[in-house]
């Protein structure tokens, strides 16, 4: 029978039950993370020390990496404690810490790359207008940015964790995300569900509609240049960053788009309410 006492504490049970999952997964996880880390370090590395990369598209592209460094490092620390050790215990507070810093950084990351997006599409579409993209502007759209996602998350937060939760508190995840925690509040969390699933489907659809728009216009001028130098000089500016949103964007639907009713991190795993 359930336990219906409120408990203030969560244990992670990681990966797996057995030890050499456990390490093998750890490893692995560790390997990407660092390489992940290396590349991001090399790119702002190369951007701050070229003076000829002092332009707004590199600007962008700076502070995408670091945001890269960032929010992998909120989450993958923990990750490899709790592999190694077999469990991660995290009171309220520290699981509140780390959904917020990484919805925050996540929900950052939409804006910045919407912010790229447009400032492609002005200098291959209106190249003459380029010149408003000034130093000033270029920081005043990652300040916007910032606070679009803090603002974000402070919903997100605060519809997360405005349920009470009920024991047992053994979580079979690896990290502190919303949708395993809602499966524990001791009431009934439809209504808070269809509000959360409203809210990120408008701001991950209409973010992401933002971003793929400029990109179409980019594609529609890039077709009027009859010189094959000047189609793949255009396209190569702008091809990594459109693949990127495109597989941001998939992995974030499937992620935080499915209601938390049918969600389980494993097959067998129950995903009923307690009663």
């Amino acid at each position: 029978m359930m336990n219906d006492t409120t408990v203030t504490e969560f244990i992670l049970q990681g990966f797996s039950d057995e030890l050499e999952m456990r390490i093998m997964s750890a490893v692995l996880v560790l390997f990407i993370y660092l390489f992940a880390l290396l590349g991001n370090a090399s790119v702002i590395a190369a951007v701050t020390r070229d003076s000829h990369l002092h332009t707004s598209m590199y600007f962008f592209l700076k502070n995408l990496s670091f945001l890269d460094m960032c929010y992998p490092s909120v989450t993958v620390p923990k990750v490899l404690a709790s592999s190694l050790a077999g469990s991660n215990v995290n009171s309220f507070w520290e699981w509140m810490a780390e959904l917020f810093l990484f919805v925050t950084l996540c929900a950052l990351e939409c804006f910045l790359l919407t912010s790229m997006a447009c400032n492609r599409c002005l200098a291959i579409h209106r190249p003459l207008l380029y010149g408003i993209m000034s130093r000033k502007l270029c920081y005043e759209l990652v300040v916007a940015a910032w606070l679009s996602g803090v603002l974000y998350d402070i919903f997100h937060t605060i519809n997360t964790f405005s349920l009470p939760f009920c024991g047992p508190n053994i979580i079979n995840y690896f990290f502190c995300d919303s949708s395993p925690i809602m499966r524990l509040s001791c009431r009934d969390a439809c209504a808070i569900e269809e509000v959360r699933f409203v809210v990120v489907g408008c701001v991950i659809l209409g973010v992401c509609a933002l971003t793929i728009l400029p990109y179409v216009l980019i594609i529609a001028n890039v077709m009027q240049i009859h010189s094959a130098g000047g189609c793949q000089k255009a396209f190569s500016t702008c091809s990594s960053h459109l693949v990127w949103v495109i597989l941001f964007y998939i992995a974030g639907s499937f992620a935080y788009l499915t209601p938390t009713a049918q969600y389980s991190p494993t097959e067998e795993g129950p995903s009923s309410h307690p009663a």
